[in-house]
């Protein structure tokens, strides 16, 4: 097992970066990849590192984003509890009692969720999801003055799930918060470091915003132009009980996810072909995805411009949208391993067709 992939991930995940306050994550992006090629940023956060090949064109765009689902402060009440609403997707099943990393100038102050006790609630009520307004959040606060001034906890203030990153008793399964989508900024990143010869211009790139509207990915695309995107996701998985196990199309140990159609684009056929040949070609598990719900920044990157042909690749986990969630290490090197053969391949006769007559 490559330990410094696990390294890697285990400092990404562990970054906090919800949308719009992805520093730190865009930090470590600039820091691995600070002596492979040219860096540069757009004005809403994305930041992309070019690293050209032989040949100028193709311009090959390997996309992740840089958030994961988090919260913003709303309020601190007088006593000194902290209200909060939802930056991302959430399921309010998942909240009570988790901890969360809240981000201000003065540092990090650590919290926990809570709400109103369930034995002062009534049976029915019990039995119900409770609404996430009647959420707080108790950072040990004496008062909201102690909060504001002494802790820093302003209203504006980013709050991170806390997940730490731990491997599980299966050796091949890591567990931590924001594999959506550090998994995929990783990919980039081993991506950028590990080609040699390539007949391609590469720009790798760490989006911002995803997690509310594909933001950052339309603006990476305006600014690199590029011919061809690949987009490297975090999935859910669907493997797990009380889903039909003939529908599974994102099972851990599957291998890489290549996803042909969500709501938010339909992929090209004949890169979706090339592709699944390429994979087929060199002996990589693949599993293949076409979703009924869902999106990810190639629903922005395909419609940039005059149209850029683009495909999503992905590792599955379990849980996202949550404080935790599990991946399977040979589905990432499965996946970078078919990154890798897909830049190498895919020359500038080989985008020609790809493109409509």
């Amino acid at each position: 097992m490559n330990e410094t992939s696990i390294e890697l991930l285990k400092s990404l995940t562990q970054a906090d970066g919800i949308p719009g306050h992805e520093a730190e994550v865009r930090e470590i992006f600039r820091d691995t990849v600070s002596n492979v090629g040219t860096i540069g940023t757009d004005r809403l956060g994305s930041i992309f590192c070019t690293r050209v090949g032989s040949a100028k064109h193709p311009r090959i765009l390997l996309d992740s984003h840089l958030d994961e689902v988090g919260f913003i402060v709303q309020r601190v009440t007088d006593a000194g509890y902290v209200k909060f609403l939802p930056v991302g997707g959430w399921w309010a099943h998942t909240l009570l009692a988790q901890r969360v990393t809240i981000t201000t100038k003065q540092g990090k102050v650590p919290g926990i969720i809570g709400s109103v006790p369930p034995h002062l609630l009534g049976a029915g009520a019990r039995d119900k999801v409770i609404d996430m307004k009647d959420l707080f959040i108790d950072v040990g606060a004496e008062s909201g003055t102690q909060a504001m001034e002494e802790f820093g906890v302003l209203p504006g203030c980013p709050i991170a799930p806390y997940g730490p990153f731990i491997p599980l008793k299966n050796s091949k399964l890591f567990s931590a918060k924001a594999f959506d989508n550090r998994v995929g900024v990783a990919i980039v990143l081993e991506a950028l470091l590990g080609l040699d010869a390539h007949p391609n211009t590469v720009i790798g790139a760490g989006s911002v915003q995803e997690e509310v509207g594909l933001r950052g990915a339309r603006t990476v695309a305006t600014s690199v132009q590029p011919d061809i995107a690949i987009v490297l996701e975090g999935p859910p998985a669907d493997d797990t009980p009380g889903l039909d196990s003939d529908a599974v199309q994102g099972k851990l140990g599957g291998g890489v996810q290549i996803r042909l159609y969500d709501p938010s684009m339909i992929v090209n056929p004949k890169l979706a072909e090339f592709v699944i040949e390429t994979a087929r070609r060199h002996q990589i598990s693949y599993q293949v995805a076409v979703r009924q719900s869902g999106g990810t920044d190639g629903g922005s990157i395909h419609q940039v411009g005059a149209g850029v042909p683009s495909i999503v690749l992905g590792v599955p986990a379990r849980y996202v949208h949550s404080h935790v969630s599990i991946i399977n290490i040979d589905d990432y090197f499965a996946t970078l391993e078919l990154v890798l053969h897909l830049v190498c391949e895919m020359d500038a006769s080989v985008l020609e067709g790809f493109l409509f007559a």
